[in-house]
């Protein structure tokens, strides 16, 4: 498809997509509005920033205008649910936009609002209902909200509600539907627990992929430290206990992990302020921890993959992967999380030997290879696989600022050594110096032969 009008859309529709600069579909938008157009179940696979949103209510609000009655009281005729408020906001955001040259009535309800406007506007009827899982069943429980009349079901990041412990929410919710309806998930990735939930919901749906994102930003500074398992807490510390305090987001594997990783942060290094957000944590509290770190009253972030999705902070400098991603993907948006905007930006990622074959994955995704620095206080063993750093392929690193933090490690952890976080390397020249000993001479790296 080269243009909107190719897909069918009604006049107002694409008025409002022009008004909006919109100019020509992104992939998931030429694959998933043609499908949804008919009204089929589909089962979208698409990270966020693609179009996903329009993917989703470009055709809803053209089935809605060509079908449209009435609303009537506490009975939305279509439901979207999303993960979090920040999310559910920005898709009635979207709505209100593209029906500007349209009638119809949407409405936003999500937990920490009050309940009064939100049940004067489900009185007066909408046509769609955007809402967070949480309190669309505390409306069903109230019986301000019946779903008797819910024609489509749409679930906007399936996998991070599955994260969330949303998932009986969920099987809920679409159980209190009627049984002829179309029903929509778009999620960042297919895992095993997805395609369960995908199986129980969708009536033989269509399945649509948006093409994997693998480019890194040229601002960004890779490397990698090898460290043995023993010791990856300690390099850590090491790190974050550097001079010249910046903003970073430390990534983790699992939700288990965050808590803790914060606790030993604020014991190891005195003075620094640190945080987490995961999928357990209240919407509240992760609220006032986003918050806290966009205003810099906290420097530290550690997240999930998932919780941090859709983060919109500016100014982080470094991204650390405390753990590698289990899926190579992963990498490319957790360190696009720097190097914005023209900035620089460090990404350094702690890598154990037995993770090799994650990195090189990684690797292979991104298209170059990421420098290896053993120039730390503990570096792992000798390995005959150990390849020293080579020129990046077509992506040259640039020059990096020198940020990083202040703070004295509480415990010795640094044995003595102390560095800066700095990025020695030039345009073309990929440097693992992900730090310097003060006093000491630039070291060039020799590839292995």
């Amino acid at each position: 498809m080269t243009s909107f009008s190719d897909l069918t859309l009604v006049e107002p529709i694409l008025r409002a997509l022009e008004k909006q600069g919109y100019e020509t579909p992104t992939p998931i938008q030429s694959s998933a509005i043609p499908l949804l157009l008919e009204g089929k179940d589909l089962m979208g696979i698409a990270q966020t920033g693609g179009g996903k949103t329009a993917a989703f209510v470009l055709p809803l609000l053209q089935r809605l205008s060509h079908e449209r009655t009435r609303p009537k009281p506490n009975m939305p005729t279509a439901i979207i649910i999303a993960p979090t408020r920040e999310l559910a906001s920005q898709i009635g955001k979207a709505i209100q936009v593209f029906t500007r040259d349209i009638k119809m009535f949407h409405t936003v309800v999500y937990g920490g609002a009050p309940y009064g406007p939100q049940m004067q506007d489900l009185k007066r009827g909408v046509d769609i209902l955007v809402a967070t899982p949480g309190r669309l069943m505390d409306h069903m429980k109230r019986r301000t909200i019946i779903l008797d009349n819910v024609q489509t079901f749409i679930l906007d990041e399936a996998d991070r509600m599955l994260d969330m412990g949303f998932v009986d929410d969920v099987q809920e919710i679409s159980s209190k539907m009627p049984k002829e309806h179309q029903t929509v998930m778009f999620s960042a990735t297919m895992s095993p627990q997805i395609k369960r939930l995908s199986k129980s919901l969708l009536n033989k749906p269509e399945y649509v992929e948006a093409p994997r994102e693998t480019a890194v930003a040229e601002t960004i500074n890779h490397s990698v430290l090898m460290v043995s398992r023993d010791h990856k807490k300690d390099l850590l510390m090491h790190l974050l206990g550097m001079p010249d305090k910046t903003k970073v987001i430390v990534f983790v594997r699992t939700k288990a992990s965050t808590e803790a990783l914060v606790e030993d942060i604020q014991n190891a290094i005195e003075g620094i302020k640190a945080n987490c957000i995961h999928g357990d944590k209240p919407q509240r509290a992760r609220e006032r921890t986003l918050r806290s770190f966009k205003n810099d009253r906290i420097s530290v972030l550690v997240a999930t993959d998932v919780a941090a999705r859709g983060i919109d902070v500016s100014g982080i400098t470094h991204v650390i992967n405390y753990d590698l991603p289990m899926e190579a993907e992963n990498y490319v948006h957790r360190v696009g999380r720097t190097g914005r905007a023209g900035a620089s930006g460090i990404a350094i990622s702690i890598c154990e030997p037995r993770e090799r074959n994650l990195l090189r994955s990684i690797e292979q995704m991104i298209e170059m290879k990421v420098p290896v620095d053993n120039d730390h206080p503990f570096p792992a063993p000798a390995h005959k696989e150990r390849r020293a750093p080579g020129k990046a392929k077509g992506r040259p690193f640039s020059k990096t600022k020198k940020p990083s933090f202040k703070g004295k490690p509480k415990a010795a952890a640094n044995s003595g050594k102390r560095g800066d976080f700095r990025s020695k390397s030039g345009p073309g020249k990929p440097s693992g110096r992900a730090f310097a000993k003060p006093g000491s001479k630039r070291q060039s790296f020799k590839r292995a032969s």
